[in-house]
């Protein structure tokens, strides 16, 4: 990329980037106590009430856990991530998305409460082995890894994808390969980084130099690095990169790389599954599921069933 053209972009990039370290950056717990920077750019966010209308699904609340019914209510840790998934209002507190629409309607259909607490992507999974949490949501890819120590309730279908600068001459990752040499941007503790790490020996396989792996704990700083040429390509969730790209310019969608299943996440052996489980099937019965999708522009995320800790998809084969 020339230095003009960096320079043409610098501006554009740098307020949209600005705007997205402020609304991610109050993923610590602590809400914000005035409106972010970039509080304008929330503010297109959809805010249709498509749960307003959930009724209790008697069927699936009589499979819950008797404490859990006793309680009346379930703690929920949030990773405030990027729209589609989860973003911040204008306000730096509430937070709305595609995982916060499909939790509330949940809870709803189980006649439980939620008690939210936002907290860090990577802390989530490990909190909620300790018990501290019942039940968490950040686009939690179903994969084998997971699987061995949590139990997840599947709800969409999302998984990995590709962005660049407009200009680079990267036109779709289909193999990892074509990474080699470069710099590729992601978040700490996601799939992403997961894949890249144990593939980058495929590089020295076929005589390339190692591509470089640059992770970043906040969503912002992911597309800065691409911004100011520190990264060369972002890999991340294939419905947060299509948003992005239309929300950065300069920037271009590469490709899907594959696809994952996205679920509530919960500790090992969770005698809640079954009840999520069940209502979300509801909430496909009754229409709310294919409201929320359409809200979010997510219709090709759908999935037939919700499922209880289905085996991971198979990445691509070389």
């Amino acid at each position: 990329m020339s230095t003009s053209h960096t320079r043409r972009h610098a501006v554009a990039f740098a307020l949209i980037t600005a705007a997205a370290l402020a609304l991610t950056a109050c993923g610590s717990g602590t809400p914000a106590t005035t409106a972010p920077a970039g509080a304008a750019h929330a503010s297109a966010l959809p805010t249709e009430d498509v749960v307003a209308g959930v009724r209790k699904n008697e069927a699936a609340a009589r499979l819950l856990p008797a404490d859990v019914r006793q309680r009346g209510g379930f703690t929920l840790a949030v990773s405030v991530g990027s729209p589609p998934s989860s973003a911040y209002l204008p306000d730096g507190r509430t937070v709305v998305g595609l995982d916060t629409d499909f939790a509330d309607a949940v809870a709803k259909a189980l006649g439980l409460a939620v008690k939210r607490e936002v907290a860090g992507f990577e802390a989530i999974l490990p909190a909620l082995g300790s018990g501290k949490y019942d039940v968490g949501t950040g686009n939690f890819g179903v994969t084998e890894e997971r699987r061995k120590t949590l139990d997840f309730v599947t709800y969409v279908n999302d998984g990995q994808g590709f962005a660049a600068r407009a200009d680079s001459g990267l036109a779709a990752v289909t193999d990892l390969v074509q990474l080699c040499g470069l710099k590729v941007a992601t978040g700490a503790g996601t799939t992403f980084e997961r894949t890249l790490e144990q593939n980058k020996g495929r590089c020295a396989a076929a005589g390339k130099p190692a591509y470089e792996v640059n992770v970043y704990s906040e969503p912002g700083a992911v597309w800065m690095s691409l911004q100011q040429g520190r990264s060369d390509v972002v890999m991340s969730t294939i419905n947060g990169i299509r948003y992005a790209v239309t929300q950065q310019p300069g920037t271009k969608f590469l490709n899907e790389y594959r696809r994952l299943d996205v679920g509530f996440a919960f500790a090992k052996g969770t005698p809640l599954a079954p009840a999520f489980r069940a209502a979300v099937n509801g909430l496909k019965a009754d229409g709310t599921y294919d409201r929320i999708l359409r809200k979010w522009g997510v219709t090709a995320s759908g999935i037939p069933e919700s499922r209880i800790s289905p085996p991971e998809i198979p990445a691509p084969k070389k």
